[in-house]
């Protein structure tokens, strides 16, 4: 599943649709499936503190029925390219919605704690892969010319996803009088809130009818006559389309099928590149992130914030977050990914930091200080910003670029298992963690901000502006 290699005598770097709103309109049908990713991962935040009461349980057993969905994304994501390379691509999304739908209705229409738990792991699956197959069908059917910009649809809908569905949440808090658990239509908000997703996870179905397969693997199959049509409409009239479908059927046949074992190298268990991709991984994570998208309405009212407040402020931090993935957009070619991880983990250390103070203060009468109230909703907005235009888009594209030809599939599996773990390790034990000292939390977050700062000095490698084949 990865994206056709090209040559200089091919023509393809020169491709310019004639018709390239169709191809834009085919990348953002394909995108919807991060749109989805976006908002499943971020619309639990609404529902948190109404499933603690709902089923009166502890932020243990809590934080397991928020994350358990992560355990669905690492399957999905493992399973999703052999599936694809099966089946194909559009075949492998209008899976993922149907999972998507099944799981919002599931979520939103639950008997018991534990059928909520099995709802989330499927929509977890549908996440995992939608994260897999979004960029690979994108970077399979996007001219070269238009790869690098079509590609960030993915990374521009996951953050906009993310976004609406905390809209969504504080449009659906607003109907019920400000209660998760008040009631709309015989429903409890919160179950509103997760059953709202069948709305897109439908229209992402639809559209998937809409679009081409990937002519990548239409020739796999040997279907080159619908390859050929494809490319036409992708690529443009004066393509030599029999050269292209050549030069695909030659990249695929050179292709080196990378396997767990290239990855082990003498010493450390896996080759050294490999661990720097783990590591990258696995700092994104341990920063805190994922606690402001999965945890901020609920963590916001524990410090006395009024819940419909808290609903707002997560959707600005949202916004936040669209805002910063656009600056790395523009500035992730221009001035490099390294300068950018370095920067981003500065201004986040400086600002967990400052969330640290801010919740060490007593509470006064169920609030925080005025002084520290301000400072700590300031910091949230600004580590939002700070990881949003760094290590939200550059560890991907370091993932996309750090490794060698043979190996590249496998590590950035490996990679992105690496990522899910790390991502479950923060949201399962932030209640538990918060519970014994938030701001004690927060110091924690801090110092693995601190700590990636000498990491990706001594050990990342620039990647600016390098081929492929000069890596590792």
């Amino acid at each position: 599943m990865t994206s056709t290699s090209q040559t200089p005598g091919s023509g393809a770097r020169a491709a310019h649709p004639e018709h390239l709103g169709h191809v834009i309109f085919i990348t953002a049908a394909a995108a919807m499936g991060g749109f989805l990713f976006g908002y499943d991962s971020a619309v639990i935040n609404g529902a948190v503190e109404a499933i603690r009461d709902r089923y009166d349980i502890g932020s243990g057993t809590l934080a397991q029925v928020i994350a358990i969905a992560l355990i669905g994304c690492a399957i999905g994501a493992a399973t999703a390219g052999r599936i694809a390379d099966r089946i194909g691509r559009i075949r492998c999304m209008r899976i993922a919605s149907v999972l998507f739908t099944i799981s919002a209705i599931g979520s939103a229409l639950p008997f018991a704690l534990w059928d909520l738990a099995f709802w989330r792991i499927i929509g977890g699956f549908a996440i995992g892969m939608a994260s897999v197959i979004g960029p690979a069908y994108i970077a399979e059917v996007s001219p070269a010319a238009y790869r690098g910009r079509l590609g960030s649809f993915q990374q521009a809908a996951i953050v906009i996803g993310i976004a609406i569905s905390q809209l969504v949440n504080f449009g659906i808090l607003q109907m019920a009088d400000g209660k998760q658990r008040g009631t709309i239509g015989g429903l409890e908000a919160w179950q509103w809130m997760l059953g709202v997703m069948v709305v897109p996870a439908l229209l992402y179905g639809l559209l998937s009818f809409a679009i081409p397969e990937s002519p990548r693997f239409l020739i796999s199959v040997g279907k080159k006559d619908r390859a050929r049509k494809i490319l036409r409409e992708v690529e443009g009239r004066h393509v030599d389309l029999d050269a292209r479908v050549l030069e695909i059927e030659t990249a695929m046949h050179r292709e080196h099928k990378s396997t767990f074992k290239d990855l082990l190298g003498s010493r450390f268990g896996f080759l050294p590149i490999v661990w720097v991709g783990i590591g990258l991984s696995i700092f994104q994570q341990l920063v805190g992130i994922n606690v402001a998208f999965y945890y901020s309405a609920t963590l916001w009212q524990s410090v006395g914030i009024d819940p419909t407040d808290s609903f707002f402020w997560s959707f600005t931090t949202s916004i936040v977050n669209i805002i910063g993935t656009v600056i790395a957009m523009v500035l992730v070619d221009r001035i490099g990914r390294k300068p950018l991880a370095l920067a981003g983990s500065a201004g986040m250390a400086i600002a967990l930091a400052f969330e640290a103070w801010a919740f060490s203060a007593d509470l006064v009468n169920g609030k925080l200080p005025t002084a520290q109230g301000v400072v700590a909703l300031i910091a949230a907005h600004v580590f939002v910003l700070f990881f949003a235009l760094s290590w939200g888009v550059v560890v991907w594209v370091f993932l996309g670029e750090m490794f060698p030809n043979r190996i590249r599939a496998a590590a950035l599996g490996v990679a992105a298992s690496a990522q899910w773990i790390a991502n479950w390790a923060i949201t399962a034990s932030f209640p538990s963690l918060a519970d014994w000292n938030l701001s004690g939390t927060y110091i924690i977050y801090t110092c693995f901000a601190v700590l990636s700062i000498p990491f990706v000095l001594k050990f990342v490698k620039e990647t600016k502006g390098k081929a492929l084949e000069e890596m590792g």
